[in-house]
């Protein structure tokens, strides 16, 4: 009997605790397409200590500029993605209201029409996996999922994320976000 794929594309990926060491320690990342032919996610709560502005050189609003570039992930760390939603995102691709980007015209087209009902994110790099790859981490239970809103996309306070959504998630889960990050000074 064949196994049916179930995509976890538009949820979040937490740390559930067995990413110590890795580059994935303590990260909330959101897929953003998930199929039989792999995954691609960003890293919500890793903010790089560089601006937009130092990072691109392009004609953009310096709402914009002066946004933190976070590192989404550590594959391709040159690449640019953006997650981005306005009241209404008719082509919306990772989930409603929620699209993810590429292009560099595409984000100058944003820029261009930038209100303070736009909402902006971006990346350099991505987290990405294989064919079956995230599906095999799911199944050790590296990772512990939760919906995603835009609300913890965009959240004010990304350093504070994952803490954040893990005391939502129970008592169990709570003790894990109050943890040290270096256990040996528990």
């Amino acid at each position: 009997m064949a196994q049916t794929h179930k995509s976890l594309q538009g949820q979040l990926l937490l740390d559930g605790g067995k990413l110590h060491g890795s580059f994935f320690h303590r990260t909330v990342v959101l897929i953003c397409r998930h199929n039989v032919e792999g995954a691609f996610g960003l890293i919500l709560n890793r903010a790089s200590e560089r601006t937009v502005g130092e990072a691109l050189v392009a004609n953009l609003p310096d709402e914009i500029k002066e946004q933190s570039l976070f590192v989404g992930g550590p594959v391709q760390t040159d690449s640019l993605s953006y997650l981005h939603t306005d009241t209404f995102v008719l082509d919306a691709n990772v989930m409603p209201n929620l699209s993810v980007g590429h292009s560099l015209d595409t984000l100058m087209d944003l820029g261009e029409s930038f209100a303070n009902t736009k909402k902006l994110k971006l990346f350099g790099g991505y987290a990405g996996w294989t064919a079956g790859q995230l599906d095999q981490e799911m199944a050790r239970h590296d990772w512990l999922t939760h919906p995603a809103t835009l609300d913890l996309i965009f959240f004010p306070d990304p350093a504070r994320l994952w803490k954040s959504i893990l005391c939502q998630k129970g008592d169990q889960c709570r003790l894990l976000a109050e943890s040290p990050d270096d256990l040996s000074w528990n």
